[in-house]
């Protein structure tokens, strides 16, 4: 095999699998069941420091 063909094999399959892991990171971001806890996560900047260890 030459340089220019493992080079277009690399390129595409290096494409599918990059559109593969965004479809799925993409899927498991807007699944239903992450739902709370990425809202959670997206609220921590909002909270007060002594909230969590119940300080006031």
């Amino acid at each position: 095999m030459t340089y220019e063909t493992l080079a277009r094999i690399a390129q595409t399959w290096g494409l599918v699998l990059f559109v593969v892991a965004f479809g799925l990171v993409l899927a498991y971001a807007l699944a239903p069941a992450n739902r709370r806890k990425f809202k959670e996560a997206a609220e921590i900047p909002l909270k007060d420091e002594g909230e969590d260890n119940g300080e006031e």
